[in-house]
């Protein structure tokens, strides 16, 4: 009969170790809270404004009491207070200072409830969990999203076989604009999908961001492939079905950032990087220029118009315009606008529709908290983007070891920032709801775990825990 010798050299195999049910479980309310983030139009649409504002407050209230008695159990220098978001941080107390000044208080103070508790979601998220577990939420809840948006655009054309309105109400008699509807049935004749969050650009945003997710983790060879590649080609899919024009701009800004980091990976000396920012830039500047140039035709052929589906006439005009009356300090925060606010109502609409912002977070941050805010804005966004490149181009290092190998994890930070950014020249999510809470849930992440990798030392670095004695 086998057994262990007497005289063992190394101590006897044991069980890997196992989550925790409480951590299982903290996960899963992180990847809820994710869904119904992301897919904040679906709640919406589904029961309605008042009930989508007892969701945002039941779920602030519960990442307050799940986080506050965990920091407090913790080692006091657990949480990392020194390395929080503070460009982002200072934004939302603008923000909240700015009802003193506000042209619509009312929503300022309402819509400052939104922004603190994806501000909230963001830091909570970044605390408690790892790099992979975070990539892992994001992955899941994308699915969640994918898959609602594709049952949901199924059920109107083979069950209801007619658009759907928000919050399930019956069809006028008579044509209305399309503008209004949830869903338009457009599944099976080609047209525009909206899927579960009611934009088509919202979709196809959402799409790339799963489509970056769900191609890094099937890189960096995690479980379940197979049904990676499933999900990636769904997503894509949707990519394609809702023919977004900001989607595809930021599709090409990713396409360029993945290659130039790979190219940088590649790299062995300060020189040789030197040579590949160089070219990046000037190929970047050159291809900018030359859609620049022939921006009308491209538009064009894609269905658009030169002025971007009215951005450049009627809404940015009107919010400069309104912004030149308090260039500093702004005439008060409201993102997004209340279309039931008197400032808000009727002040520019879109195919009868009240706009509820400026298609340009630039100047909407500029409108709403002036020159100060948008400067906050930016240094929030460009610490974030300078600390993401280098997270996903340096090789993880923190001893002598100076070939570990790279994690395509490591891209998604970076992705996921350029593609905020470039959808911020023509939509103002990146400074609302979800976009909001990916800044800060990257830029806290990235200060207070600078690394991805594998192994005892990560361990240490990641969780905070202390190495186990090896008997």
């Amino acid at each position: 009969m086998a057994q262990y010798t007497k005289h063992p050299v190394s101590a006897p195999p044991t069980a890997p170790e196992r989550e925790s049910t409480g951590h299982l479980l903290l996960r899963g309310y992180v990847i809820l809270v994710l869904v119904v983030t992301f897919a904040h139009a679906a709640v919406f649409n589904l029961i309605g404004e008042i009930g989508a504002a007892v969701v945002i407050v039941a779920f602030l209230l519960a990442t307050a009491a799940i986080a506050v008695p965990m920091i407090a159990r913790q080692h006091p220098q657990r949480f990392a207070w020194r390395r929080l978001p503070w460009a982002a941080l200072g934004y939302a107390a603008l923000a909240l200072v700015s009802v003193a000044w506000s042209q619509w208080r009312g929503a300022t103070l309402l819509t400052w409830l939104l922004l603190a508790t994806v501000t909230a979601t963001g830091l909570f998220i970044a605390h408690v969990l790892t790099w992979r577990e975070i990539i892992r939420a994001l992955s899941s809840a994308f699915k969640w999203v994918i898959g609602l948006s594709l049952a949901l655009e199924l059920w109107v054309s083979l069950v209801l076989h007619g658009p759907l309105l928000p919050n399930f109400v019956d069809l006028p008699p008579g044509r209305i604009d399309p503008q209004w509807y949830w869903v338009r049935d457009n599944l099976f004749d080609g047209g525009r999908l909206q899927g579960i969050v009611g934009n088509a650009n919202l979709l196809g945003l959402l799409s790339l961001f799963a489509v970056i997710v769900f191609v890094a983790l099937f890189a960096a060879r995690s479980r379940r492939r197979p049904m990676l590649v499933m999900w990636t080609v769904l997503a894509a899919y949707l990519f394609v079905r809702a023919g977004s024009m900001t989607a595809l701009a930021c599709a090409g800004a990713a396409v360029i950032v993945v290659v130039v980091a790979l190219v940088m990976r590649r790299q062995r000396t300060p020189g040789g990087r030197t040579r590949v920012y160089a070219v990046a830039l000037v190929g970047t500047a050159a291809a900018v220029l030359v859609v620049w140039m022939l921006r009308e035709p491209l538009l064009g052929l894609l269905g658009r118009s030169s002025d971007l589906t009215g951005r450049t006439g009627t809404i940015w005009s009107e919010v400069i315009a309104r912004w030149q009356q308090h260039p500093l300090v702004g005439n008060g925060f409201s993102s997004p606008w209340l279309p039931d606010d008197p400032a808000f109502a009727g002040w520019i609409e879109d195919h009868g529709i009240t706009v509820f912002h400026a298609h340009n977070m630039w100047l909407d941050a500029l409108m709403q908290l002036g020159v100060l805010g948008a400067a906050l804005v930016a240094i929030a966004y460009l610490s974030l983007l300078w600390r993401a490149w280098f997270f996903a181009v340096d090789r993880p290092r923190w001893d002598l070891a100076a070939d570990r190998a790279y994690s395509p994890l490591t891209l998604v930070p970076a992705l996921l920032t350029v593609v905020l950014l470039v959808q911020g020249l023509s939509e103002s999510t990146p400074i609302m709801l979800w976009g909001w809470m990916l800044l800060i849930l990257l830029s806290f992440k990235l200060k207070t775990t600078p690394l991805m990798g594998v192994g005892e030392v990560e361990r240490v670095i990641e969780h905070g825990e202390p190495r186990r004695r090896v008997p």
